[in-house]
């Protein structure tokens, strides 16, 4: 058996451990050659990116002075701009015409049941009911809202399109039978139509969206009636 001496075997682990360092040499060689850069570390931080020149908030802005006076330059960036209007004169006006012309509506609508031998002309009449009867309801609540009542709108009686005189509306309370009937599908025709003039003024220069929601359903709700009750009339001669 031979054996080897302490010294021996210290030459022995040196003579390995420059075997490995040789090996790991060329292997490190072999994947990056020499010459060819390492790859860069990657990283997340953003490019930067030149955007074009953004206009100058503080450009100035010309304020027309008083009468007699000259006008004024500020920044814009001084100016404070003027709150959107929630409501306008048009959607009051709206408002308080609609109250009392949807007031007249159920005035011809509760002589139905009493004068109108037509079933399918009654149940126009209770829609009708149904329908405006809470419709009024919400349009005081806007006015009181708001601060406003009845008599913001101004006089506006001549302009209420649709409107009967109280000479007509007694004599569609006189009548009885078939003759109450064309009176009346005349009569609430003629009143459907100016309230849905009225909405599509509104619709088009108010502001406000629950008058704007509520002009809407008097168009389509009021135009279908009138269909309605046309039909209803035509089918019973």
């Amino acid at each position: 058996m031979r054996v080897f001496s302490r010294q021996s075997r210290t030459i022995v682990l040196v003579e390995l451990a420059v075997v490995v360092i040789v090996a790991v040499a060329a292997a490190v060689a072999v994947w990056w050659p020499d010459g060819d850069p390492r790859p860069a570390a990657r990283t997340n931080a953003p490019q930067s990116i030149d955007l074009p020149g953004l206009p100058d908030s503080t450009a100035p802005v010309l304020m027309p002075g008083r009468p007699g006076e000259p006008a004024e330059s500020r920044r814009a960036n001084e100016m404070t701009p003027a709150p959107r209007a929630s409501y306008n004169n048009a959607d009051i006006r709206f408002v308080t015409m609609m109250i009392p012309h949807h007031e007249q509506a159920l005035v011809m609508a509760r002589l139905v049941g009493e004068r109108s031998g037509n079933p399918q002309l009654k149940i126009i009449a209770d829609r009708i009911l149904a329908a405006q009867e809470p419709e009024i309801r919400t349009l005081e609540t806007w006015l009181t809202d708001r601060g406003l009542d009845r008599t913001s709108g101004g006089n506006h009686q001549h302009a209420m399109r649709g409107m009967q005189s109280a000479e007509a509306l007694d004599r569609l309370t006189a009548a009885r039978g078939a003759d109450f009937d064309r009176m009346f599908v005349s009569m609430m025709t003629d009143h459907h139509q100016g309230a849905i003039d009225m909405a599509g003024e509104v619709l088009a220069l108010g502001v406000d969206g629950i008058v704007n929601e509520l002009a809407s359903g008097v168009v389509v709700e009021q135009g279908a009636e009138i269909n309605r009750m046309r039909q209803v009339l035509e089918a019973a001669r």
